[in-house]
């Protein structure tokens, strides 16, 4: 692929498969990117949290120079953490790249508490016509858009998103306003978009661009009261390193979509088959299965009907930090069960991307021999996990002391994938 430059006058940047951006580089594009910033601003940047493997701890300390030759009068980050457990103050530094020395000019940096009515204000409102045009008619209610407080009117002028693009399953892609929402948003859009995610079916969304979910937190976005520029990196580990393929600043819609074609000849990958068996080699900064459960969403496509996803996650020792007693309550089922659930009850209706997560992990259904609905294949979990709490959730149990690679390495149909929930598999383009 050849090198993609942004060309419109609202997007800087440049990348391709190929490309291998340098320090040096990527300070340029950031130069380009911040330089119409006024002095005296007051800046928030929002950064992603510990799960997502980027290049904030190098493009922070870029981007803070730059931005203290302004003479900011605030400059603040919050984490875009979701509904993940906080960070730890030295994750934070590390995150930011001041694990040696602070960053010049940087105040707080804060968590994002997305249950907390206290912490969050109110911006706007999608009414229900505009949702369901938006949606297709997936969903059809009103939803208010509530954020964290730091996004209020009059708190900062300018906001600054780091992020990075790549297959995302309720997204299509992760990057841009998806950093608002769910990032720092309150609970009526993250169960919103997550739930339509799962509506729209994860194989109809994931690594695609022009999504129903992207579509409707782009148009809450709108309602952001400051002036928003978004970094999109795109990013890979290449031998343990980590590679900057592209960077595009700017306009959160545009900047998004031009990260996104380089992203999809960079994370995803072509099988050209399906296997009976893919053992997921499981990416060590998913922790529990909240987000490792991306080894399923982004290896499904290649699994076969009735067939077995293996994940391998010596490091993970919980479902979930935050929503493990309702995982354990409904436990992981096709989607087609999970719509049930949520039509009966209450519980699960007002904890939609509980219900959506629930759904995506189990990826997809089939009819079983009794005409029942069953997950389209097993997935088997070798953890920290007991083989208890595996079944709890719907799980299969393999015991990561007995998992030796080289017993399924030779097999013409086993599939193995190390640094499983990185990149999308799919058979063909």
């Amino acid at each position: 692929m050849s090198v993609v430059s942004a060309s419109m006058s609202s997007v800087v940047g440049e990348g391709s498969a190929q490309s291998d951006l340098s320090p040096s580089k990527l300070h340029n594009i950031l130069v380009e990117a911040l330089a119409d910033l006024p002095p005296g601003s007051s800046v928030l940047a929002i950064i992603a949290d510990k799960t997502r493997d980027d290049n904030t701890n190098i493009l922070f300390p870029l981007a803070a120079g730059i931005l203290g030759e302004r003479r900011l009068k605030k400059y603040d980050a919050l984490v875009a953490q979701g509904t993940h457990s906080p960070m730890t103050d030295l994750e934070k530094r590390l995150k930011v790249g001041a694990e040696g020395a602070p960053i010049p000019g940087l105040g707080q940096i804060f968590d994002h508490d997305w249950a907390n009515p206290e912490k969050l204000v109110t911006i706007g409102k999608l009414d229900a016509d505009k949702v369901k045009e938006i949606t297709g008619g997936l969903l059809d209610q009103p939803i208010n858009l509530t954020v964290n407080r730091l996004l209020a009117a009059g708190q900062y002028d300018t906001i600054v998103i780091f992020g990075t693009t790549m297959p995302h399953e309720v997204a299509g892609f992760s990057g841009g306003a998806k950093y608002f929402f769910p990032g720092v948003a309150g609970p009526e859009l993250t169960h919103a978009t997550h739930w339509l995610g799962a509506l729209a079916s994860i194989e109809k969304v994931i690594g695609r661009v022009e999504t129903p979910t992207r579509h409707l937190f782009e148009a809450a976005a709108d309602f952001i009261p400051a002036r928003v520029i978004t970094l999109n990196s795109v990013v890979s580990r290449d031998h343990a390193r980590l590679r900057t393929y592209g960077l595009f600043c700017g306009d959160f819609r545009q900047a998004i979509r031009e990260a996104a074609a380089v992203s999809r000849n960079v994370h995803i990958k072509y099988t050209g088959r399906k296997y009976r068996r893919v053992v997921a080699l499981l990416d060590e900064h998913l922790e529990d299965m909240w987000v490792g459960g991306k080894a399923s969403y982004r290896l499904g496509p290649v699994i076969e009907e009735g067939g077995e996803l293996v994940i391998y996650a010596p490091h993970l020792s919980s479902i979930s930090k935050v929503h493990d007693k309702l995982i354990k309550k409904y436990g992981y089922q096709p989607l087609a069960k999970i719509r049930e659930l949520v039509a009966q009850c209450d519980e699960l209706r007002q904890n939609l991307c509980v219900a959506a997560h629930l759904a995506h992990v189990s990826f997809a259904g089939r009819q079983g021999p009794d005409g029942s609905i069953v997950p389209r294949y097993k997935i088997t979990l070798s953890s920290q996990l007991s083989e208890e709490a595996c079944r709890e959730v719907n799980l299969g149990y393999l015991d990561p002391k007995t998992f030796q690679r080289k017993n399924y390495e030779g097999d013409s149909d086993t599939f193995i994938v190390e640094n499983a929930g990185r990149d999308l598999y799919l058979t063909q383009p």
